[in-house]
């Protein structure tokens, strides 16, 4: 499936995806939120927060951002300290 029809993800991010090379929701899922966060990262450092992370996250958890439980959200951050 296109990154764009992932539902959850805004047109900017699933655009801003596809230009670091993640095209599909099987190219984030192989690489993780955390992976996909770091790409963008280094291509768009003044844009990319934290909510890009905890969006790609909860699309493929299929669930809104906001209901993201804080033990992820943690998880997440120390996925990207490693």
């Amino acid at each position: 499936m296109k990154i764009a029809d992932l539902k959850g993800l805004g047109s900017i991010t699933a655009e801003r995806l596809e230009g670091v090379g993640v095209g599909t929701t099987e190219r984030l899922e192989s690489i993780g939120a955390v992976g996909a966060y770091q790409l963008l990262q280094r291509a768009y450092p003044g844009w990319t927060t934290l909510n890009a992370l905890w969006g790609m996250q909860a699309a493929l958890m299929e669930i809104d951002w906001r209901e993201l439980p804080a033990e992820i959200k943690e998880q997440l951050l120390d996925e990207l300290s490693e």
